[in-house]
């Protein structure tokens, strides 16, 4: 076996990748929806889904789960979410709390001016640790849509004092195994003002509240231009980088498909990781995409598929090189020798990964091969006639 195989076997083995609920669900934009016959409409068809997933790609060991949205009942859902595990192979994974859909939300949530309704934020913050708990569920994942949209309506200073008094009961709730991943988003749906806009701020709000907290990094979630992958290095320096939310995107919160825009960013950050000797230790690879235009199944399989590929080119950097060549400022050569990664053609090695594992070799042609798309658009197309709800 060539050295290169080598790497990428060994990259490819490590190489966990989560997949959310919500992916395989009916979503659109602010504007409307755009039904899939096949769109999962419970939560046993989504763990279906992810299971088809896993049976093509081999990296998929874990669901995202959204939370009333798979979990209506709260607690008492967990044994349900159990038998699914067992039947598909699949575990739960990330804990989403849901801080942006109730009305009482209008103004915020744990940051809210309202007492009782940053109590009320905070009790559904705790009944999601106890849910993750009980599944089993490392990470307790945060996006916090809080904010303002016009100067003076609301105390930015305050404001970070709640939800800082929150997230400090949160994180004094988790268990030794637990944490908590706060997202940023510049902004939408706050537009003057969001609570956390960046990685700097969810960076010193988990310095502040503690060691149990770490930092979440939607790739959607930045100004055009940002150099996501500095933000990964010193996230990685700070030992507080939680994870990912992989997608990609043209102008902002897009949510397409991992790669479509600029797979060289992905690579990059991809890079980042692997150059750092405790990078893959506790990172979490987890997508976060809603497939509005493209099938829902073939959009997921080639998502994951691209992230393989892409990792595979990361995994061939030749890092000792590259470091010779920064420390003598040998800036063309350095630049060429992650290009030559990057343009290097992985794809035969993949396959040959795939087929050592009993994968198939080429996951979509399999997924088009087997049926699975057609038999479950038969199955479910009464049920995906009229929207289910606003967003999934």
């Amino acid at each position: 076996m060539p050295p290169s195989q080598d790497r990428i076997t060994e990259a490819l083995n490590l190489l966990q990748i989560e997949l959310p609920s919500w992916g395989f669900a009916n979503t659109g934009t602010r504007f409307g929806k755009f039904l899939q016959p096949e769109a999962a409409t419970t939560i046993e068809e989504k763990f279906a889904d992810a299971a088809q997933v896993q049976v093509l790609t081999g990296s998929i060991p874990t669901l995202a789960l959204h939370i009333p949205w798979d979990m209506p009942q709260g607690l008492q859902d967990v044994p349900g979410i159990c038998r699914l595990e067992e039947q598909y192979g699949i575990r739960a994974g990330s804990i989403n709390p849901n801080l942006f859909e109730d009305q009482e939300y209008k103004f915020g949530s744990i940051c809210n001016s309202d007492p009782a309704i940053r109590e009320r934020a905070l009790n559904h913050l705790l009944e999601c640790v106890a849910i993750a708990r009980n599944l089993r569920s490392r990470d307790l994942s945060l996006w916090l849509p809080d904010g303002s949209n016009y100067p003076g309506t609301q105390s930015i200073r305050r404001r970070i004092e709640w939800m800082e008094e929150a997230l400090r009961i949160v994180h004094d709730a988790l268990g030794d195994d637990q944490r908590l991943l706060l997202e940023y988003k510049p902004f939408e749906p706050a537009f003057y003002h969001t609570d956390l806009a960046d990685w700097g701020m969810s960076l010193l709000t988990a310095k502040r509240v503690g060691l149990k907290v770490c930092v979440l990094v939607d790739t959607g979630h930045h100004y055009s231009g940002q150099n996501i992958e500095q933000i990964v290095a010193w996230l990685l320096r700070e030992q507080r980088l939680g994870g990912f939310h992989f997608n990609d995107r043209r102008y902002a919160d897009d949510d397409l498909t991992l790669g479509s825009i600029d797979p060289y960013q992905i690579f990059r950050i991809f890079h980042e990781i692997l150059s750092d000797p405790h990078g893959m230790k506790g990172t979490a690879f987890m997508i976060d995409q809603s497939h509005n235009l493209k099938g829902k199944m073939e959009a997921m399989v080639q998502t994951v598929v691209t992230a393989q590929e892409i990792f595979a080119k990361a995994a061939l950097v030749d890092r000792e090189q590259l470091t010779e060549l920064q420390d003598a400022c040998r800036l063309v050569e350095a630049e060429e020798c992650l290009r030559q990664a990057f343009w290097h053609d992985v794809r035969p090695l993949v396959r040959a990964w795939r087929k050592s594992r009993g994968l198939p070799e080429d996951p979509l042609a399999a997924l088009r091969e087997s049926g699975y798309v057609e038999r479950i658009r038969e199955e479910r197309k009464l049920r995906n006639q009229t929207p289910v709800s606003s967003y999934a």
